[in-house]
């Protein structure tokens, strides 16, 4: 334990080396805020402040609270006079979010790579871009952001509508409108990747009048081709500013490849923050004082903190880990091993959502991927399956994810997330003789063996085709728990006499490989990727990203069609085309039962771990009111930032 405590001390002087000390706020601060107008558009009279330090009854005076106003049409957003300093008790800090600067400022762009723009099913980050509504995972529930009241749908479920906010507006001081999310829609066909997850579901969507969105959904017959599917593109996807957005198409001649190269630093927004400044140590947004969130049809003020921060650090999850011991880091999307030991053995104010393993709500399965682009790979299913099996699961939960996830034991292994809504959607009895659970060697090697295609070497090296059978396995560096998940696939491939070499690229090199371009035979043999978390769609999402062929043709930038594997079989896809026309249950049950069948028999990738779709780790030395299971408010652990989860930063406060 010592010499665990010494690395750690170690580590956070190498935090200090490198990103310095956030300054604490003097009276000489600027405090850089929009002059506020009265009704009749003059500048009010300042109210002065007191004469004396002191009042009558000799005690230094309470500072009022800051009160702004909503911005009103007409005034633009005016950016803060820059400071040498952030006042930490102003601004709230996070980890293991941003590993380097991001390259483009709007969604569009190829390679963002940005914790304030994240477009997802369990709910997008709206820090800087809006959707119309919020996904409370922990509800399942729609909640109105730049929409005002309700979605609703027709009689005859041909269409989806809702209302714009009125009270919305753009940063350069422009109504946020209805026709702004329909050209939005319009603009998503010059770039790459931007309907594509949503053109089998929507028809279009429409401006009916200045206020009131009409999203046409796809019909198969009398029935729209998954309703929960069009509902979830409006918690999803972000209402972009159509003039700004017309610019961005204009000035790179609607070309797919210039747009994503575009870094789009004139961007305009509707969120409360916009980006600030970044240098290599961090990325910096600023709070817009005076957001229309303040309206009492929003949240009736502004986010609590000024400014937000993202932290860029070195040396990946022990220096995250590092700082926020330290309290340089409030809130913290990163794995740490043994994270009970930070308040149950040195008393630390940190804490997750849960105070009991898993500490998080699981609903991600970090998966391994065979390159089934590399012949020997495809061509024989007694390889994968062996690497498979032989995998100690129960070590990489116990090991590389310190418990922080259920066992496959528990949860045997499917396409399902560890929750009860999608385990009932297969029958476990049908397919349970083809669910392993790991370290399995004897088994593995018995069938390769039984084979005759991978005979042993007197090295204890198997051969194919008379040479050494040796695999590439990756993962991004830094990502700690998937690097010790990859060195235990390693293992078991020793174990099994298969040589597997480890690769930890940077994680802009490894989506190179990954989500950027597809696999190809020189790419590694084996490669980690998360999966869809818990959505609307969850299920049905999951089964379609790591079966279904049908949109290996998307890349470069596949980033919604997933398949990593290069994985073809017809009936899988037919599958998963049917069961969004599925009403009945029983039916529904059978399908996706077929479709575990089809996922375990073949194996083209193999789930490693349970695992949140954020971790949610919080100190509590400068900011507290941070959600907790069980406190009634039933706001999501996702850092504040996606979906409803950004509810926490309106009820943040300072501790003491």
């Amino acid at each position: 334990m010592k010499k665990r405590i010494f690395s750690l001390v170690l580590a956070v002087v190498m935090v200090f080396s490198l990103v310095g000390v956030l300054a604490a706020c003097t009276d000489d601060d600027p405090v850089p805020t929009p002059p506020p107008v009265d009704d009749n558009g003059d500048e009010p009279t300042p109210t002065p402040p007191p004469a004396d330090d002191e009042d009558e009854n000799g005690e230094e005076p309470v500072a009022p609270a800051q009160v702004f106003r909503p911005r009103v049409v007409g005034e633009a957003f005016e950016m803060p006079e820059m400071v040498t300093e952030l006042p930490r008790e102003e601004t709230l800090i996070f980890g293991g979010l941003q590993w380097e600067q991001p390259q483009g400022w709007h969604p569009f762009h190829g390679q963002a790579l940005n914790f304030a723009i994240d477009q997802v099913g369990h709910g997008s980050r709206t820090l800087v871009y809006e959707t119309p509504f919020m996904y409370n995972v922990l509800t399942d529930e729609l909640i109105p952001l730049l929409a005002y009241g309700p979605f609703e749908w027709s009689a005859d479920m041909t269409y989806l509508t809702y209302r714009m906010n009125p009270n919305a507006v753009w940063s350069d001081g422009t109504q946020v409108t209805a026709h702004d999310a329909a050209f939005t829609w319009e603009a998503g066909f010059y770039t790459h990747g931007g309907n594509t997850l949503w053109l089998d579901f929507i028809e279009d969507v429409v401006a009916l009048d200045d206020e009131t969105v009409q999203v046409q959904a796809v019909m198969y017959g009398d029935v729209p081709v998954f309703a929960r599917q069009v509902e979830r593109f409006i918690y999803e996807v972000y209402v972009l500013q159509e003039a700004w957005l017309r610019d961005l198409l204009e000035r790179n001649d609607f070309d797919a490849d210039e747009i994503a190269a575009d870094p789009g630093y004139d961007f305009v927004w509707s969120g409360p923050f916009t980006r600030f400044f970044g240098d290599e140590t961090r990325n910096v947004l600023v709070r817009d004082d005076y957001h229309w969130s303040q309206h009492d049809s929003m949240w009736g003020t502004v986010p609590t903190p000024r400014y937000i921060v993202a932290l860029i650090l070195e040396g990946g999850n022990p220096a995250v880990t590092a700082a926020l011991m330290v309290g340089d880091i409030d809130m913290s999307q990163h794995f740490i091993s043994d994270v009970h030991l930070l308040w149950e053995e040195q008393g630390l104010p940190i804490s997750t959502f849960m105070d009991q393993p898993p500490f998080n709500i699981s609903a991600n399965m970090p998966t391994a991927h065979f390159n089934m682009t590399i012949p020997m790979l495809r061509d024989h299913v007694e390889l994968r399956r062996a690497i498979a099996w032989a995998v100690d699961y129960e070590a990489i939960i116990a090991n590389a994810m310190t418990n922080q996830s259920p066992t496959f034991a528990q949860y045997p292994r499917s396409l399902f997330a560890p929750v009860p809504g999608e385990q009932a959607l297969y029958n476990q009895a049908e397919v349970a003789h083809l669910q392993w659970t790991g370290g399995e060697v004897d088994r593995a090697n018995d069938l390769l063996d039984e084979t005759g295609l991978f005979p042993m070497g007197d090295d204890g090296w198997r051969t194919y085709n008379g040479e050494r059978i040796s695999i590439v396995a990756s993962a991004p560096s830094g990502w700690t728990d998937w690097e010790a998940s990859i060195e235990i696939i390693a293992a078991a491939g020793a174990s099994i006499g298969i040589e597997i070499t480890t690769l930890f690229p940077s994680e802009a090199e490894f989506y190179d490989f990954t989500a950027a371009a597809p696999p190809n035979p020189d790419s590694p043999g084996i490669f980690m990727f998360w999966t869809p978390s818990i959505t609307r769609v969850g299920a049905w999402d999951r089964t379609r990203w790591l079966i279904s062929s049908e949109r290996l043709d998307e890349w470069p930038h596949n980033w919604n069609g997933a398949n990593y594997s290069m994985f073809h079989n017809e009936r899988a896809n037919e599958i998963v085309r049917q069961i969004p026309l599925v009403t009945d249950d029983a039916e529904l049950r059978a399908l996706y039962t077929e479709a575990v069948y089809i996922y375990l028999y073949y194996v083209p990738s193999f789930s490693l771990m349970y695992r949140p779709a954020m971790f949610h780790t919080v100190n509590e030395s400068v900011w507290t009111g941070f959600t907790e299971a069980g406190d009634g408010r039933n706001v999501p652990p996702l850092n504040g930032l996606s979906g409803y989860a950004v509810a926490d930063l309106f009820n943040l406060r300072l501790v003491g």
